[in-house]
């Protein structure tokens, strides 16, 4: 992120999505200025606030796919809610500071990745010496043929030279086929389901935990293969070996100042008008998530957590409000408006063979795994797009996902018979494309194709 100009953001964002040019400069902006913010001298630093964005366009046309791919080109924690989840809060929505507590989990969940990844060496010569206490115990009257038959005394030099011997077995990997019997702890909690009030949905985990520290620890012995064991004890000792309060801080101070949160459906809170029932439920939506957009304090299990450094981004079609229509003070947090275009027949040609993650790619490397090379002619890439078009005119417009259901349709007897054509190739053209789905194409009641 760091080294990332917005030009470079741009360019890798291309290769997974085609198109939206607008929406990607304005994401790449974004995340240069959370790099330049870091580099202005501190006490002008909290001044400056992130420029939250507002993607508008319909399904299907990159909206989500944009955000997702550039939280993980900034390896930042990201979250995607839906606001019409919180349409009901006090029946059965969720609080809205909910959306601020996934992210801090999710923060921990990469810190303390990070962190294990650290202390892995350490951790890897820690289960070495476990294992070797597990293949040769301290007092033992022989070995097996895996250390020459030496005698082994407890405390006497042939015990080192055998254990010496065994470690080099066990790096050459010669000794991950042998069983060893290993000794796990296991919390014992009868399965419980704790009912919570809205906003309270982390007490229910707190009371998990309490109970945890009531019930005794269930030892469990498994007898498993070395190879396997010395991934889990791995896992443990690193466990052990990582500060969880640095962990919980370092992710507290990721999410206040890295956090991306993509609020999905923000038009379906839009109010067009004044009036009663759902409009105010609406409204009410739109007045719990602004605090948490201006900049509030979140209280979540690892600590306060501040949002005034998230970077907030929102999308909705819009198909029946408007922009306009939400609430002035929430207008004002996202100060930055992009409106996505309409995918056509020329984008979908590009969808299906450009990206790094292209459909037709996709498709090859399934059938590749049955032994079948699957090929597509330019012609036959051309009369898929131009169903797909076709389709979304006739039919809801679904964007690029309309390219899912025509792939799925053509390909239908392929991927049925694919397991009894081992070491063929099949080639798609134009032709076949047309035969295949001259039934989508010609159907003005297309409802059963909608994804």
């Amino acid at each position: 992120m760091t080294n990332f100009t917005p030009r470079e953001i741009v360019s890798e964002l291309d290769r997974y999505i085609i198109g939206q040019n607008g929406a990607k400069r304005a994401v790449a902006v974004a995340l240069r200025n959370r790099w330049r913010r870091q580099q202005v001298a501190a006490e002008l630093r909290d001044e400056i606030s992130p420029k939250n964005i507002i993607m508008i366009g319909a399904t299907g046309v990159g909206k989500t796919e944009i955000a997702r791919r550039l939280a993980k080109l900034a390896q930042a924690p990201f979250i995607k809610v839906e606001a019409s989840k919180f349409t009901e809060v006090g029946y059965v929505g969720r609080d809205v500071e909910s959306m601020v507590r996934d992210l801090v989990e999710l923060a921990i969940i990469m810190v303390r990745s990070q962190e294990a990844e650290k202390v892995r060496i350490k951790a890897e010569e820690r289960a070495e010496e476990k294992l070797l206490d597990l293949l040769l115990p301290g007092e033992r009257d022989n070995i097996d043929d895996a250390t020459d038959g030496e005698t082994v005394t407890a405390g006497g030099k042939s015990l080192s030279r055998t254990r010496d011997k065994l470690r080099r077995l066990l790096r050459m990997g010669e000794l991950d086929e042998r069983f060893v019997e290993l000794k796990t702890e296991e919390l014992n909690i009868p399965a419980m389901e704790v009912l919570t009030p809205p906003g309270a949905e982390d007490m229910g985990m707190n009371i998990k935990e309490m109970f945890g520290n009531l019930f005794p620890k269930k030892t469990k012995h498994r007898r498993i293969k070395v190879g396997e064991a010395r991934d889990i004890i791995i896992e443990q000792e690193a466990e052990k070996l990582v500060d969880m309060d640095k962990v919980q801080q370092l992710a507290r101070e990721l999410t206040e100042q890295s956090g991306i949160i993509f609020i999905d459906e923000i038009d379906k809170v839009a109010s067009s008008g004044s009036g009663h029932g759902p409009e105010v439920s609406r409204e009410g939506v739109q007045r719990d998530i602004l605090p948490i957009v201006e900049g509030s304090t979140v209280n979540t299990k690892y600590g306060a957590v501040k949002t005034d450094h998230i970077l907030f981004i929102a999308a909705g079609a819009f198909h029946v409000a408007k922009p306009s229509d939400l609430i002035p003070e929430l207008q004002g947090r996202f100060p930055i408006r992009v409106e996505l275009d309409n995918l056509g027949e020329e984008e979908f040609v590009r969808i299906l063979t450009e990206p790094k993650n292209a459909l037709v790619n996709q498709y090859q490397a399934l059938m590749k795994t049955e032994e079948l090379t699957l090929e597509f002619t330019p012609d036959a890439i051309n009369e898929i797009a131009r169903t797909a078009a076709q389709v979304n005119e006739q039919a809801e417009n679904i964007g690029a996902r309309r390219l899912h259901t025509v792939m799925e349709k053509l390909l239908d007897e392929i991927s049925f018979d694919a397991p009894e054509m081992k070491e063929s190739s099949v080639c798609i053209d134009a032709e076949q494309v047309r035969e295949r789905l001259s039934e989508i194409a010609g159907d003005e009641d297309l409802s059963r194709f909608i994804l």
